[in-house]
Parts: structure tokens; C-alpha cells; sequence
């Protein structure tokens, strides 16, 4: 399940660097959840072709994120910003709630953003 998600993750930031036969197979592996033999009939290619081609794809995604750090910067601004939310709840510290308003305020933003 992990590796679904980290695939689907690498694809949300760097897909659009794919070309569009590579998308279309990557897309129908990881979000359509369909088999290689399903992909490889679909697409008159063989099923190690499939295989072959989800792996570099993969490969390339993460080589991607590798030299540019998106998602590993996405996720520290997510939980940055659930920590000024998690800080603007917390009724027991002393923030004005003007200052309390103004911290949900922009964790909401943030978090808008970015899911």
C-alpha cells in the first residue's frame, strides 16, 4: 500500500514531465489499479514491456524528486502548517483570540493549498 501511495505522490508532482504513452500506462498501473497482462492487451504491447516501462517511469519520477525534494518540501509545509493549527486550537496557551483567529486563519490557507 505504501508503494501505491509514494507512486501516486511522485505522479501528482512530476507526471506531467512524462510523455503521454508513458502516462497512460502509469495511470491505468498505479490509479486504475488494472493488471499488466490487462495493460499489455490494451495496448498491444508485451507484459514485460508494461513491467519494463512502469519501472523506469518510476525510476525516472523518483530521480525527479530526488534532485528537486517537491514532496519532501510539501510535506514539511504540511506539517508546519498543522502545527500553527494544532497551536491556534490549544485553548490552555495564552494567544489573544485575535492572534488565535489569525493562526487558523492561515494554517487553513496552507493546508487548502496544499491538499
Amino acid at each position: 500500500m505504501k508503494k501505491i501511495v509514494e507512486q501516486g505522490l511522485l505522479y501528482d508532482f512530476y507526471g506531467e514531465l512524462l510523455t503521454e504513452h508513458q502516462k497512460e500506462i502509469y495511470e491505468a498501473a498505479v490509479y486504475n489499479d488494472m493488471s499488466l497482462t490487462e495493460i499489455a492487451d490494451e495496448n498491444g504491447i508485451s507484459k514485460q514491456g508494461v513491467h519494463d516501462l512502469i519501472k523506469r517511469c518510476t525510476n525516472t519520477l523518483q530521480g525527479y524528486e530526488d534532485r528537486l525534494h517537491m514532496i519532501r518540501r510539501f510535506e514539511a509545509i504540511k506539517a508546519e502548517a498543522m502545527a500553527l493549527d494544532s497551536i491556534a486550537e490549544d485553548t490552555e496557551n495564552a494567544l489573544s483570540d485575535e492572534l488565535r483567529e489569525r493562526l487558523r486563519s492561515i494554517s487553513g490557507k496552507l493546508i487548502e493549498e496544499l491538499t
